[in-house]
């Protein structure tokens, strides 16, 4: 008898050992807007403030205010027990000089695209980007051009987007594929590091699923002055219908911005959509997303500082990229690819 109890009992014990092991989370269940949430003007203040701050120099591509700058950001990612990619040796992806000589451009100094990662629960294997780039234009005439908006604003979206994702992780909601930060250098100069991220990918470029790129969202341009609640939305759909309508929902059901598509138009003049850094997905056949507010007053002068951006659209519109993100790491397929990107 005591010996059946004793079977009984451990036999109990294996069944439920493995029934709490293979349990899985209903993501449709989770709180997705808690984790959006978390995503707060102040932090997005905190961080801005030091990575658009004087002592950062306005990260000219390799000087000492840009490494400075990755350093602040690597913290941050370590401080949110976010690691770099696996596969790599740390969270560098160093970009030599070399590889950024250009006729057009000044003479530039080995640099490094920053990467983080969350790797994914059920499809590891396939890898949402999520990018901005962390350059500016340095110093000109011994006056510091921080560049708070282009692209400060990006950079520490990207640093709260991450912790949004990590503090659901924590609650048993971890991204079923993975995500990769990817802060990339060089793009006030051409382009350099995205362009040299997608020609040496540290995942296949067939298993990258789609990018979000995010690109000054901290200010409102002249055609928003009385209305600041929008996003231009450039890209979702020359390639994949899904990654649009995934991005539409999104907004409509979390955020509610004013999706403006104005520089969607493949007659716009200015060029837009091949002027940041996920056009070097976009080229590889990677559907996209340039989330961006539009040029103003300050765009490329001295007076791009941190108490100019407005931290509560900056909020929002980082929140859209999140939301959005949100769906394409945990739905069932990958946005599929339909359109020649044109």
């Amino acid at each position: 008898m005591r010996k059946t109890l004793l079977l009984a009992s451990l036999s109990l014990f294996v069944l439920s050992c493995s029934t709490g092991k293979n349990t899985k989370k209903d993501y449709a269940k989770a709180d997705v807007a808690k984790y959006m949430n978390t995503i707060t003007p102040a932090d997005l203040k905190k961080h801005l403030y030091i990575v658009a701050g004087d002592e950062m120099q306005g990260r000219n591509t390799g000087e000492p205010g840009q490494k400075k700058a990755g350093e602040y950001l690597i913290k941050q990612y370590e401080a949110d027990k976010i690691s770099f990619p696996k596969g790599a040796e740390n969270f560098y992806q160093k970009v030599p000089a070399a590889y950024m000589s250009k006729s057009f451009s000044p003479k530039l100094g080995d640099s490094e695209n920053i990467w983080a990662y969350i790797e994914g629960s059920e499809k590891p294997e396939e890898v949402l980007v999520i990018s901005a780039h962390y350059d500016h234009v340095g110093m000109k005439n011994g006056e510091v051009y921080n560049g708070a908006d282009d692209d400060g604003s990006g950079t520490v979206a990207l640093l709260e987007i991450a912790q949004a994702f990590m503090k659901a992780k924590a609650d048993g909601y971890g991204p079923k594929r993975s995500i990769l930060f990817l802060h990339v250098t060089g793009e006030e100069h051409g382009l350099h590091g995205s362009r040299y991220y997608s020609e040496n990918p540290l995942f296949p470029i067939a298993s990258t699923i789609a990018d979000l790129n995010i690109d000054m969202i901290g200010r409102r341009d002249d055609e928003h002055k009385d209305n600041g609640n929008y996003v231009y939305v450039i890209g979702s759909d020359r390639l994949s219908t899904d990654l649009h309508n995934i991005n539409e929902e999104a907004n409509k059901k979390y955020t509610r911005l004013n999706l403006d598509y104005k520089y969607n138009d493949r007659k716009d003049p200015n060029r837009y959509y091949f002027r940041s850094d996920h056009y070097n997905f976009a080229k590889k056949g990677i559907p996209i997303i340039f989330y961006f507010n539009g040029v103003h007053e300050d765009y490329h002068m001295p007076g791009d500082e941190p108490q100019k951006i407005e931290y509560d659209l900056l909020a929002k519109r980082a929140q859209l990229a999140f939301v959005t993100a949100w769906e394409l790491a945990n739905r069932d397929n990958r946005p599929v690819v339909d359109k020649d990107g044109k």
